[in-house]
């Protein structure tokens, strides 16, 4: 089992897990990322628990996923001791770095999702103070504009002063 915040809040969330008797197996506070390998002991209906609880305002983008069993053999009708042929065992090779491809692309999916999240944000916040910043520019170049024109056309009185009489 492994969970994964991709966006929202601080990035954290608890998790809990519990076999079918409400016995917990697993749990943890405030974390982002979580793994956790068990093998269960018993069949039934096991409860996989995420909350949000101590940050309610706060909307949470969560990703988790279940291994179930293990793969299935490559070659299942083949129940042999002898060693795989040259084609077998590029085969199985091949297989290997496929899932291991799988988990790099799932990875970074996810980061993608949150860089992408994390600069939307950003983005909104910059936007916001620049249109706030243009139009308070906008307001004193319109005033002085204002200001400078009055002064153009303006009557200006002079004061003439005597001197001695």
């Amino acid at each position: 089992m492994k969970t994964l915040v991709v966006t929202g809040g601080h990035y954290n969330v608890d998790c809990r897990l519990e076999d079918p008797d409400g016995t917990v197996l697993y749990k943890e506070m405030k974390k982002q990322y979580n793994s956790f390998t068990f093998t269960a002991a018993r069949n039934g209906t096991y409860k996989f628990c995420l909350s949000n609880e101590f940050s309610t305002f706060t909307h949470k983008t969560i990703y988790f996923d279940f291994q179930v069993g293990d793969d299935p053999p490559l070659f299942p009708n083949e129940n042999r001791m002898t060693a795989l042929t040259q084609m077998e065992s590029a085969c199985v090779s091949i297989h290997e770095a496929l899932k291991s491809v799988i988990n790099y692309q799932t990875h970074f999916r996810l980061r993608e999702a949150q860089g992408r999240s994390r600069a939307e944000d950003l983005n909104q916040t910059r936007v916001a103070f620049w249109s706030i910043g243009e139009a308070f520019i906008l307001l004193v170049v319109s005033i002085s504009q204002v200001v400078l024109l009055r002064s153009f056309f303006s009557d200006k009185k002079t004061t003439t002063t005597r001197v001695g009489s």
